[in-house]
């Protein structure tokens, strides 16, 4: 199962690095950039120096094992991303953990019977391995690796920078900071949006940046605006933070 899973999702990374990519309208050819992007940049590194969220402990190379052999570190981390799906992240570590404590390789995985896998992997989301052969023959058609998990697997077990991962926590804080022309409905849309201007050297780090921040500052609900370096340079910080005050 894991053997042709692998084959296809680095099939899809190729296909991802070798594709230039698509820059939306017309925001880069006229130089386009968000005011105080900079200083937001800025901001959010000195916010996310403690690096003592979520991420920085289990993101798919930190659940990886960098002691294994390199291909099995690459293997674990393409696993760890494809477990994290509609999966809180103690729950893919968990799993993680499981599946290393018996040999996270292909050696070991593919003669494993399913229902022994599906009992390491549980409770993840869609858990059950006929899930993913039901969907093997139809990923070559349906996009279903999209190219956050592939710029993660290239960027986390190659160290090749190929694109900008966007999550929902990077989609979501870009439009909160307006660092789109136009507000963007999707995380692919926000990806390519951003691609277009925001220069190459920041693409190694954006996505560890703001998936950080946004699990404990920029929150989907109820963001912690008053605790934020950015909230006189942020839209929604600005309103949020004159909203609370004027409450009081």
């Amino acid at each position: 199962v894991c053997a042709r899973l692998i084959s296809l999702r680095m099939s899809r990374t190729r296909s991802v690095k070798n594709t230039p990519a698509e820059v939306p309208d017309i925001e880069n050819l006229h130089g386009w950039k968000p005011k105080f992007w900079q200083k937001h940049l800025e901001n959010i590194v000195e916010m996310r120096k403690s690096r003592d969220a979520p991420v920085d402990t289990m993101g798919c190379e930190r659940l990886a094992d960098r002691q294994d052999y390199p291909e099995n570190f690459r293997l674990q981390v393409l696993i760890s991303l494809m477990l994290s799906s509609q999966t809180k992240d103690h729950i893919t570590a968990s799993a993680m953990h499981r599946l290393q404590s018996v040999g996270c390789n292909l050696d070991t995985i593919v003669p494993m019977e399913h229902e022994e896998l599906e009992q390491l992997i549980y409770p993840v989301g869609f858990y059950k391995v006929d899930h993913y052969l039901s969907s093997l023959t139809a990923t070559s058609k349906k996009r279903s690796v999209g190219p956050k998990m592939a710029h993660l697997v290239m960027r986390c077990a190659w160290n090749e920078v190929t694109g900008i991962a966007v999550d929902t926590h990077v989609h979501r804080i870009v439009n909160r900071l307006q660092w789109t022309k136009k507000p963007t409905k999707t995380p692919e849309d926000t990806r390519k949006a951003l691609e277009a201007w925001l220069p190459r050297e920041h693409w190694d780090r954006i996505n560890w940046l703001l998936v950080g921040f946004g699990q404990q500052r920029c929150l989907p609900v109820s963001p912690r605006c008053e605790d934020c370096l950015n909230k006189v340079v942020c839209p929604v910080g600005r309103k949020t933070t004159t909203t609370r005050l004027s409450s009081k």
